[in-house]
């Protein structure tokens, strides 16, 4: 039986309230910038992808942000690992709560609904996975992303037969992750979850912690809450929703406003963990006050980059011809935190050999270091 408490009478707010204005007014300023930039839609796809991978890296999983990409976009070189299924559930997740209400996230109906996505992407990953990797390798194929057109090897002997039941079992396994009722303790497969782990106890736990810090500034609500979802370990296979749920809580409050959602993770990822899971309450709150101000300078010194990155790449469009191809492959590339090959020729509809000849005629850099299935990106 759950029992644990987390009492708000107990923390100190004095040594919280001057990292936490600073942060609440970076971020602010932040979200100013964003709403009246060329590059602002560029910036917040760098953003969601930079920061499901610094989530993975909080929780102790490393994830390459040129594999995430990749995988996102269906171009993935090698088998997906259940690492990188997890960045991806997390990306979706932010796109998911940036596309909704500012107060959808943390209503009943939103955390019911990113409930059952988490309990999805922890049981159904492994088994939905394979038909991705088949479809990631077939498409690999076809489109010939080696260094010469005609270089990609044949794929061997397909037992189509082996196919269409791993098809079905992964028809499955999602048809059994999505019925009614998975959410019952009782249904629970007892080798994923911990029977005695009251999840919705620990949630209603949660949620009074929040009704009890509604009365403080927003950024010291988002503090609280996050250090609450961490201690009263909510959730047993998805500690990265509550960072995600945190942030809700700054765009909630306008801090954040319309679509831009705070990429907290990115911030906790420069501060050193023994603070962010210090024994001593004040400790934490703390590192998590100095993340979200992280987050924020972080993220002003990334769009001044994208600023200056596109100002020079729209020099090398001047005086070119009406029907050059550069100025959408400017486009895709600020849109883009890496393009491959296969994407640039699908977008701009030419062959793979045409896309890397336009890639190398503006100048982009080679972010992999590898010889096939390259990424480009902005330096």
């Amino acid at each position: 039986m759950f029992s644990m408490v987390y009492d708000l009478a107990k923390i100190s707010m004095t040594a919280l309230m001057r990292p936490a204005f600073d942060a609440g007014i970076a971020l602010t300023r932040l979200d100013e910038r964003i709403a009246r930039s060329p590059v602002g839609v560029g910036f917040l796809e760098r953003q969601n992808f930079a920061d499901a991978c610094a989530s993975l890296w909080i929780d102790g999983e490393l994830v390459h942000l040129e594999d995430l990409v990749l995988h996102d976009a269906f171009r993935d070189t090698r088998t997906p690992t259940h690492e990188l299924t997890i960045a991806r559930d997390v990306l979706r997740t932010r796109r998911r709560i940036a596309g909704q209400s500012p107060d959808w996230a943390l209503s009943a109906n939103g955390l019911r609904a990113l409930r059952r996505t988490s309990e999805i992407s922890t049981t159904g990953a492994e088994a939905v996975e394979p038909a991705g990797v088949i479809r990631s390798v077939v498409s690999i194929d076809l489109e010939g992303e080696g260094d010469n057109g005609d270089d990609a090897e044949n794929l061997p002997g397909l037992d189509y037969a082996a196919i269409d039941a791993l098809l079905a079992r992964s028809d499955a396994a999602i048809a059994e992750a999505k019925r009614p009722g998975r959410a019952d303790s009782s249904v629970r497969d007892a080798l994923v979850y911990d029977l005695d782990w009251d999840e919705d106890a620990r949630l209603d736990e949660w949620r009074g912690v929040l009704r009890q810090a509604e009365d403080l500034p927003a950024t010291l609500q988002a503090v609280v809450a996050l250090d609450a979802w961490n201690e009263l370990s909510v959730l047993q296979h998805a500690p990265w929703l509550g960072r995600l749920l945190a942030a809700s809580i700054l765009r909630q409050a306008g801090i954040t406003a319309g679509a831009h959602l705070a990429a907290i993770n990115f911030g906790l990822k420069t501060i050193p963990v023994d603070r962010r899971r210090h024994r001593d309450r004040e400790t934490r709150l703390l590192a998590i006050a100095h993340g979200i101000l992280a987050t924020a300078e972080l993220g002003l010194k990334e769009h001044d980059r994208l600023v200056l990155a596109k100002t020079m790449m729209d020099r090398k469009l001047e005086g070119r011809r009406t029907s050059s191809k550069l100025p959408e492959l400017v486009e895709l590339v600020m849109a883009k935190p890496l393009v491959s090959a296969g994407m640039v020729a699908k977008t701009l509809e030419v062959t793979p050999q045409a896309a890397r000849r336009i890639v190398l005629e503006l100048g982009l850099r080679e972010m992999t270091g590898r010889g096939r299935f390259r990424a480009w990106g902005i330096v």
